[in-house]
């Protein structure tokens, strides 16, 4: 199938118009009084672009703002009709074509490619039942489990409202505040040099949440998806990755599309782990926690297909840019578990596409379930709809009307979880203990097992804190102590060879 993003009222003699197909006379001259006098404000074609030039940027994403991507195809490769009756994984050998988008998370759109900061990982299935989003990372976990401290929490990665500055003691102020230490287990893998993948093509994806996936006979079970690169796993020490933001800001931009266009297409093998309710409770901590991994000894990875990017875009605005992914695109037997940082995404992902590219983003082509196309006659109108509009359709269900409802009598979570209490106010805070500890504590002996990654791990973090006031260095050692006082120790001797003042002990 050819690039989506194309539309029919492109002229095929290629004759300059302007935007509503007049023909040009001279794209460069404009109506004057004279040879040298004002110009006139009848000149519509001057007006046309001047006015469509001053509106041609739409808002960047807030977060992920800066990334890259190609379509491609993903192939059942195991039979999981046991664990979902998803049409995409119908029968072996089946294909669904899908665009996917890697981008960082901090950054403002011109920033680099190889900067210091998770990576998403979202890909649009069209399939025939829908399109379906897997909106996910490169990292397993994330920073926090309450979505109330989303917002915080990237403004502390954004820019100073005074200076205009990134500034380390915002960024160390807010992650080594003792209820926000949750994140430690990110920290561990974003200062690690997993934090600068070397390319897009390089890396895993991971859908970090409990997703619920359900066969069609009712049993549910729930997931986490993994997607690991068949290209090996390549990362970028600190300088190396600060070197290549000067030299090509845009080098994993390059290295995707060069590769797709020489057809060195990039792959990925599919994996789910899978979890039952009952084994839910007996877990030391909650399905729904967002900061931990699930245990893959006693939830063994299983392989479901491939991943397969082939197409690069035609055109990146279109294709690229314009696309809008959120997890509350889904397909029967997929749901979203009571996570409630996944809970929040549902609503602010298409939320933030309804501003950004308008109330009918999904009508752009990139967007559109052409798959399985889609009839809605109640959601309709609102700027830019050029659908057709669903024509002269009743604008609700009318009596003498008829519909089908296929899925009417599937169940959807009633056979499921039960939730029953009040309405309260819940914060989900570190636990005074070691729990939030236990798997960062983990991963840095997995670290260990790799050459220099536990003192580049220790340099990255103090390069990073070098610039900030004594106290926040101070946090910062004792955080990372709790992990492991080697560490914070290795930290502390970084950070007083870059010559910086820190504590005389953590």
């Amino acid at each position: 199938m050819a690039d989506k993003t194309n539309t029919s009222d492109v002229r095929g003699d290629r004759v300059v118009t302007n935007s509503v197909g007049n023909p040009y006379n001279d794209p460069f001259a404009t109506q004057r009084i004279g040879q040298h006098g004002p110009l006139l404000l009848q000149d519509s074609n001057l007006l046309d672009s001047l006015a469509h030039f001053n509106r041609e940027r739409i808002p960047e994403r807030n977060p992920h703002a800066h990334g890259a991507g190609a379509f491609g195809y993903f192939e059942v490769t195991d039979d999981i009709t046991d664990v979902c009756g998803s049409a995409m994984f119908s029968e072996i050998g089946k294909k669904t074509r899908c665009v996917t988008r890697f981008s960082t998370v901090g950054g403002e759109k011109g920033s680099a490619d190889t900067a210091r900061d998770p990576r998403g990982f979202a890909t649009k299935f069209y399939t025939e039942e829908g399109n379906l989003d897997w909106v996910y990372n490169n990292t397993p976990i994330f920073f926090l489990r309450d979505p109330s401290k989303f917002p915080h929490f990237i403004h502390t990665q954004k820019r100073d409202p005074q200076t205009n500055l990134k500034d380390p003691n915002v960024f160390w102020d807010y992650l080594t505040t003792p209820e926000n230490q949750v994140a430690i287990h990110q920290l561990m893998q974003l200062f690690s040099d997993r934090g600068t993948p070397a390319s897009y093509r390089c890396m895993n994806g991971y859908s970090g949440h409990a997703y619920k996936w359900s066969n069609k006979k009712g049993e549910w079970r729930y997931v986490q998806v993994h997607i690991k690169t068949d290209q090996g796993i390549k990362n970028l020490t600190n300088e190396e990755a600060v070197k290549m933001a000067g030299e090509n800001p845009d080098f994993c931009t390059q290295d995707l599309f060069e590769n797709i266009a020489k057809g060195n297409f990039p792959s990925w093998t599919v994996y789910i782990q899978t979890m039952t309710e009952e084994e839910a409770q007996k877990l030391p901590f909650s399905v729904f926690d967002l900061t931990k991994v699930w245990p893959q000894k006693e939830f063994p990875l299983r392989r479901v297909g491939k991943l397969v990017l082939n197409e690069n875009p035609l055109n990146f605005f279109a294709a690229i840019e314009q696309a809008a992914f959120s997890p509350s695109n889904t397909v029967p037997y997929q749901e979203a578990s009571a996570d409630p940082v996944l809970q929040s995404r549902l609503f602010a992902y298409p939320d933030a596409h309804r501003y950004r590219l308008g109330a009918n983003f999904h009508q752009i082509p990139v967007n559109c379930p052409y798959a399985s196309k889609a009839f809605n006659p109640v959601i309709r109108d609102g700027p830019m709809n050029v659908n057709g509009n669903f024509g002269n359709e009743p604008n609700y269900y009318a009596s003498n009307k008829q519909y089908q409802i296929p899925g009417q009598n599937r169940p959807i979570q009633q056979h499921q979880e039960v939730w029953n209490g009040p309405a309260q106010p819940f914060h989900w805070a570190t636990d005074a203990g070691d729990i939030d500890f236990v798997q960062a504590r983990n991963l840095y002996k997995v670290l260990g097992k790799q050459p220099g990654q536990q003192q580049n791990l220790a340099h990255n973090i103090a390069t990073h804190v070098a610039s900030a006031c004594p106290d926040i260095q101070k946090r910062v050692l004792d955080m990372f102590g709790r992990v492991d006082e080697g560490l914070a120790a290795n930290i502390k001797k970084e950070i007083d060879q870059n010559g910086t003042d820190a504590t005389a002990k953590f």
